[in-house]
């Protein structure tokens, strides 16, 4: 038997890069070897990874980088931006049902709210053919971009979006897939 229940919710999950955790750091040595990466990124389907929205490598910190004083980006004006965001995004979907947000969108919305002028198309698809993305993961990336133009309030999403998103989708580059 198959249910469906209704759920909106947001994935936050966090992996080593293999199992000894230092295939991608540049100061320690991984003794892994690539079959055994391979068997451990292959825990994760495909298709699974092709419903994450954004999956990021996050390096190790030196000691310096640890214990800088050094303070991030102040949290009110970030806040702001996201708030601006999601008003336009409530906006631009108020006269639709279901959707509330740019990731709740399907292929006609997509195709409304998310068109691309001739250089984002290019890029989007060299990254489409480059790193072999799927269908899905395409809708992501125009997801992505659509919010990445919303934060900056834009009204148009811009090649620069295409390629911040396209970054984001760092699990889908042959460097994790062992390709």
């Amino acid at each position: 038997m198959s249910l469906t229940y209704p759920a909106k919710f947001m994935l936050a999950a966090a992996m080593n890069p293999c199992p000894c955790g230092y295939y991608t750091d540049p100061r320690h040595e991984c003794s892994c070897t690539p079959q055994l990466i391979q068997r451990y990124m292959s825990k994760i389907s495909g298709p699974l990874m092709d419903r994450i929205d954004i999956h990021i490598e996050v390096p190790a910190l030196s000691y310096e980088e640890l214990s800088e004083k050094t303070q991030g980006e102040e949290s009110a004006p970030l806040r702001q931006k996201v708030a601006s965001a999601r008003n336009i995004q409530t906006q631009r979907f108020e006269k639709e049902e279901k959707i509330y947000c740019n990731a709740h969108m399907q292929s006609r919305p997509l195709s409304i709210h998310c068109e691309l002028d001739t250089a984002s198309q290019e890029l989007l698809r060299t990254a489409i053919e480059k790193l072999g993305l799927s269908a899905r993961a395409y809708d992501r990336i125009l997801k992505v971009s659509r919010t990445i133009a919303d934060l900056e309030g834009c009204e148009n999403i811009q090649s620069n979006h295409i390629a911040e998103a396209v970054q984001y989708r760092s699990l889908d580059r042959k460097l994790w897939l062992g390709g």
